[in-house]
């Protein structure tokens, strides 16, 4: 048995459970980034076309991003232990799938599967944290480290990438499976089954299908949308599609008796602004990523490796700084650091427009990378740790597949509208294009810091959000 998670020092169990869970997010937030700069050696390798490599990285983003609501309400239903158990084994197999393939098709099917097992054990774990640390100084502490590991993985992703690419691209996908099957055998000794308590019994079919339906059709139809024009027949038919399944959703979830998602959930400021964050920390530096990759590789013909080592200083600042985010919010409030987050995402993104045929390293790229790391640093931790307060161990799974969901969506609407910016700007001149696809993500940092500034209106309280489910009750 673990010791509380209320005492100050905590027990050996309880760290390994958290390393346990932290090694995990990290292998979903690696394989989110990792894989692009592979990306030029598989097409090689394998003979992809453009469209077809494209969905090497979007059959992960469906997967993950249709499916996180659904995971995130499984754990709460049939335990939160094993959805994580399962969804982790499934992880390793479609790793080492993704390893040894030797077609573009199978390796879509692989990425696509890595992506759903990711939509569940990312909400798995978080929930699994908040409902065991108590809400406060230790839920803030361990969810620094746990949200320092995610970021981490995402920052360093490409850096890895860089290296393993020198070796093979295939190793970019071997490399998860041994540290994964370690986790899971780790797993299964150390993560308390007293998490296998589960939400009040009844299943809502009904919203099950429509919103992963709903979400699916979206996340597929904003990838495409560069490629089949944003206002053609099929885009405009699909996202109506998305909207009519969102609409039959909500109207089901506001009759069930066990709704998939409790739609007094979003009465609470806080809850939403930190999704709306998310939406923006996440879809700006995707859309950003991708630009910066076309510029260095394509542009500045630099190497995968070099590559990657650019963002070395924004993977090592997060890396080293966000564990400490935890005691920052028990003292200044997830509010201000996240305003603090959003000014250093716009300054960074402000400073990349700057770019040019001969970019300083001491004046431009580094101080950029520097301030993209304090902004993940600063927004990741708070905006998760906002996410998660005041809701009921129950739904813990549901507040962190609509957080997930959040980012996962916003990132894919946001890459696919830089994508078409910078396919359809420039002319003649590219750097045009790099500018106009830059801007799209600073004049989001600059929406996310008015969002961010909305919270600090008030002082910062605890939402309110078990009151009002037990008002609804009534």
């Amino acid at each position: 048995m673990i010791s509380s998670p209320n005492e100050e020092r905590w027990d050996v169990r309880l760290w390994a459970a958290l390393a346990v869970l932290c090694a995990v997010i990290f292998l979903d937030a690696l394989d989110v980034s990792m894989v692009g700069v592979a990306l030029p050696s598989i097409q090689a390798d394998l003979g992809l076309s453009t469209s077809s490599l494209q969905w090497v990285v979007s059959g992960y983003v469906l997967g993950y991003g249709g499916l996180l609501l659904l995971g995130g309400r499984t754990a709460d239903l049939l335990g939160r232990r094993k959805v994580f158990l399962v969804a982790l084994a499934v992880f390793v197999v479609a790793s080492l799938l993704g390893g040894l393939v030797n077609d573009g098709t199978t390796l879509i099917a692989a990425r696509f599967l890595k992506g759903v097992s990711a939509a569940f054990t990312a909400p798995a774990a978080l929930s699994i944290i908040t409902t065991t640390f108590a809400e406060g100084p230790a839920r803030n502490r361990a969810l620094s480290i746990f949200t320092a590991s995610g970021a981490s993985g995402f920052s360093l992703g490409l850096v890895i990438s860089g290296f393993l690419t020198e070796l093979g691209w295939r190793w970019t996908f071997l490399m998860p499976v041994p540290v994964a099957i370690i986790a899971l055998l780790s797993a299964l000794k150390v993560l308390p089954k007293r998490h296998e308590e589960r939400a009040e019994s009844g299943h809502d079919l009904v919203g099950a299908v429509t919103i992963t339906a709903s979400m699916l059709l979206l996340v597929f139809t904003v990838v495409e949308a560069p490629a089949a024009g944003w206002l053609s027949l099929r885009t405009i038919g699909s996202l109506l599609g998305a909207a009519v399944l969102l609409a039959v959703f909500v109207m089901t979830e506001r009759r069930v008796r066990h709704p998939l998602v409790r739609l007094g959930i979003l009465r609470s400021g806080a809850i939403v602004r930190a999704n709306l964050g998310l939406v923006i920390l996440f879809g700006s530096y995707v859309g950003f990523q991708f630009v910066a990759m076309q510029y260095f590789q394509n542009f500045l013909h630099w190497s995968a490796l070099e590559t990657a080592l650019a963002f070395l200083p924004a993977g090592l600042l997060v890396a080293v700084t966000s564990t400490k985010m935890g005691s920052l919010a028990d003292r200044f409030g997830t509010g201000k650091l996240i305003a603090v987050g959003s000014a250093a995402l716009a300054g960074a993104f402000a400073l990349f427009l700057r770019l040019d045929e001969n970019p300083s390293l001491a004046t431009l790229i580094i101080p950029g990378m520097v301030l993209v790391g304090i902004a993940f640093a600063l927004s990741f931790p708070s905006l998760n740790i906002q996410a998660t307060n005041g809701v009921a161990d129950d739904e813990q799974g549901l507040a962190s597949g609509l957080l997930n969901t959040s980012g996962q969506v916003g990132g894919a609407i946001v890459l696919a509208v830089v994508t078409a910016v910078l396919t359809s700007t420039g002319g003649a001149n590219p750097l045009d294009a790099f500018h106009a696809a830059i801007t799209v993500s600073a004049i989001l940092a600059v929406v996310g810091l008015l969002v961010a500034l909305t919270g600090l209106r008030r002082p910062a309280a605890t939402p309110a959000v078990v009151e009002e489910r037990e008002l609804e009750t009534v």
